[in-house]
């Protein structure tokens, strides 16, 4: 499940429809990419005059690890300028009628971003395939509480990690001391593990460091 999850409506009243078609949506993001870190979502009408119809804009903002992707999506006006050319004492100014439709619009803005999620975790995928051979660390202090831990590297450097980050849903068996092979980035409050990946043999309790923070292990 997407964790925060903001919906904003904006020149357009706020329906529970709408934001339960919404939530739905941004949930079912998680298959294309496990590791959403936020989904911000932008409902908004951009004309308010009561003879133009009532289209709707979408915007989609993920952060995912290294970057935000931002989906826009926009009811399009093709034709429109040539009807107000034939016509210019219209009312209404026609839109394409898909898009009057706002569950519509908010499925084809999440299947925008569905396409934006499989090409960024295949150019992921990409870039770990020609990367340099992955560093190891160890695991050294676990946070189950809060779903999350801290790595200890060969140069005695601290590396946070998230559940989310754990690859085959593998954080449940890490233990203090155990090896693991991961990726690094840089986050908002210093280096984090982008990817962090079991190697098949298991370390002894890691005691060759002192650290200022408790270590603690899962029960």
């Amino acid at each position: 499940m997407i964790h925060p999850l903001q919906i904003t409506f904006r020149n357009i009243d706020h329906t529970d429809e709408a934001d339960k078609l919404v939530r739905e949506e941004a949930q079912k993001l998680d298959k294309y990419y496990p590791r959403i870190m936020s989904c911000r979502v932008l409902i908004e009408t951009p004309h308010r005059h009561r003879g133009w119809g009532n289209p709707y804009r979408l915007r989609i903002d993920l952060g995912v690890p290294g970057k935000e992707i931002v989906v826009k999506h926009e009811p399009s006006l093709h034709g429109s300028g040539q009807r107000l050319a034939e016509a210019p004492k219209a009312k209404r100014l026609e839109v394409e009628a898909p898009y009057k439709d706002l569950p519509h619009a908010i499925r084809e803005a999440f299947k925008a971003a569905k396409r934006q999620l499989q090409e960024y975790a295949r150019e992921r995928r990409r870039n770990l395939k020609t990367h340099v051979p992955s560093p190891r660390a160890t695991v050294f202090r676990l946070l189950p509480e809060k779903e999350c831990g801290f790595l200890v590297t060969s140069d005695e450097r601290e590396i946070y990690f998230h559940k989310k980050s754990v690859l085959n849903d593998a954080y449940d068996r890490l233990e203090v001391g155990t090896e693991v092979i991961f990726a690094e980035e840089q986050g908002e409050n210093g280096p984090q593990a982008s990817t962090v990946k079991l190697t098949r043999r298991h370390l002894t309790p890691y005691t060759g460091r002192k650290s200022l923070l408790p270590v603690r292990a899962l029960p």
